[in-house]
């Protein structure tokens, strides 16, 4: 398990220092880029000590690695550590680090580690002796890195470089924003995900896994809760190569498994990696009303047992992809547009209420708006069980929980937000007090109501919790003109947004007609 970094009290968290030092390094490489040559240095830096302290093991000779070559691949392959070719060895670079020609030697170093770790082949980015990175700026960024766990035992140093990874992950995809958001989910959504369905044992599959982090949530949640890592295997499947190598990397620093998480440009729908699989879970966040899903090409396909989603819109083409997937018990929990909730078109409606009437629906959870870097559509979260009255709940067959979290997060900058640890502990223990046998659970005005089938068949199938959790009772003290102030600053500080928006397409605009002239 990645735990942060312990600090001094007077200090910043290592990942924030790095993080600080990365950037001013960065200049002007675009951060879409700049990610590669960064993560790829810290994945570098990770397989490196790992080997090096293997080696150094094999080297004595001693117990049982008497008689051992350390330089015997076989000899890693059986602890489960990748082989590390001499010219790709972290010292060997940080040797080379303030040599002009140490973009080369990065990239000899990644094509050497790939051609004897046939699992990461394709993976790893060659990026490193382009013109426009700085070999200056490369030299500095290999010491930064290189003073990460430095010296440390395998154990402490995956536990870092992977916490640092991580963030490093999720602070790109601050900086690129909405390309950001492709390939990067917000931590505190996939951990609400995570601790709602408890993943505890059995297969974990994410369709459209982008980097990984609803895997390692799912480890993570194993480990928090003192359970046996090995007793969960994840499956996924990527259709961007560049958001794979993300998540082959992401993973392996980990030490998990990534052998089945696959890619093809094709995505999920058109070329299925895993057609036969039956997992215990489904995590995922797939892409907003995608209209580009080839559906035309699949309108008779198997998958569709509740109704053929329409070609324009990809939402409940993935629902049915997710319950295919699903054995006899398993759940499913993803994130959707709120739309998904209500629309009617294109038969939509149908297919909703075809899998109300299945008893598939178990929860929904109504989210606050800028959670997500990509988009600024309404999201929901929904749950779905294939066997709601299951011995290891309680019987819930002819109820739909019903939570709306929109009051809920807090602002990490002025156009995003995030959960907090309470937040996810009050949304996870909601739906855990409902579905446990032994729970506590109580309807709470405006935020959360367990509803009866029949009440929403009466409601025409449409699943907004708004519509169900009610009004809070309101305070007999409410002031309307401390409300009145608040909603105007916060309008005033969206006309500040659109107006610095606005300003920097206008300069970015004045530089292109200077260039053309």
């Amino acid at each position: 398990m990645a735990k942060a970094p312990k600090k001094d009290n007077n200090e910043e968290p290592i990942e924030k220092q790095l993080w600080k030092s990365a950037d001013k390094l960065r200049k002007n490489i675009d951060a879409a880029e700049y990610k590669h040559v960064v993560l790829g240095l810290i994945f570098l830096k990770y397989i490196s000590d790992a080997f090096e302290e293997l080696y150094d093991k094999l080297k004595k000779g001693e117990g049982e690695y008497a008689g051992a070559d350390p330089e015997d691949k076989d000899e890693y392959k059986a602890e489960n550590v990748f082989f590390v070719p001499e010219n790709a060895r972290w010292s060997y670079l940080l040797s080379k680090a303030k040599q002009p020609e140490i973009g080369k030697e990065v990239d000899s170093a990644m094509d050497a580690i790939e051609k004897d770790n046939p699992s990461l082949r394709d993976v790893l980015p060659k990026v490193y002796a382009r013109g426009n990175i700085d070999p200056t700026n490369l030299g500095g960024l290999i010491d930064l890195v290189g003073n990460v766990a430095l010296g440390d035992a395998k154990a402490r140093s995956a536990d870092v470089l992977g916490h640092v990874f991580e963030y490093f992950l999720g602070e790109f995809a601050l900086a690129e924003g909405k390309k950001g958001g492709q390939f990067y989910t917000p931590r505190s959504v996939v951990e609400l995900l995570v601790e709602m369905l408890e993943p505890y044992s059995g297969r974990v599959f994410d369709p459209c896994c982008g980097s990984g982090g609803m895997f390692v949530q799912s480890e993570k949640f194993v480990a928090d809760h003192q359970g046996k890592v090995n007793d969960i295997s994840i499956f996924g499947q990527e259709s961007n190569q560049t958001t794979w190598r993300l998540a082959k990397m992401n993973l392996a620093i980990r030490g998990i498994d990534s052998s089945q998480v696959r890619w093809n440009n094709e995505g999920s729908f058109l070329n299925d990696s895993h057609k036969d699989l039956k997992a215990d879970y489904v995590i995922a966040n797939p892409p907003f009303n995608d209209s580009d899903w080839s559906g035309d090409l699949l309108r008779k396909d198997g998958r569709w047992k509740y109704g053929t989603p329409p070609t324009g819109n990809a939402n409940y083409a993935w629902i049915q992809h997710f319950l295919y997937h699903l054995n006899p018990s398993g759940q499913a929990g993803f994130v959707l547009a709120k739309g998904s909730l209500t629309s009617k078109s294109s038969g939509e409606g149908d297919i909703r209420k075809a899998l109300i009437d299945a008893r598939m629906v178990d929860c929904i959870v109504n989210m606050p708006p800028k959670l997500f870097l990509n988009t600024q559509i309404p999201a929901c979260l929904w749950f779905l069980s294939r066997n709601k009255a299951n011995g290891k709940f309680r019987n819930r067959v002819d109820e739909i929980l019903f939570i709306d979290a929109r009051n809920l997060g807090h602002l990490i900058n002025r156009r995003t937000k995030e959960f907090s640890a309470e937040d996810i502990a009050t949304i996870a223990g909601t739906y855990h007090n409902w579905r446990n046998p032994d729970g506590n659970y109580e309807d709470v005005k405006g935020f959360c109501s367990s509803t009866s089938i029949k009440r929403v068949e009466e409601l025409d199938y449409v699943l907004t919790p708004g519509r169900y959790v009610g009004l809070p009772d309101e305070e007999d003290d409410f002031d309307f003109n401390e409300r009145f102030t608040k909603l105007k600053a916060e309008f005033q500080e969206q006309l500040k947004e659109e107006a610095e928006l606005n300003r920097l397409i206008l300069e970015n605009l004045e530089k292109i007609e200077v260039k053309n002239n």
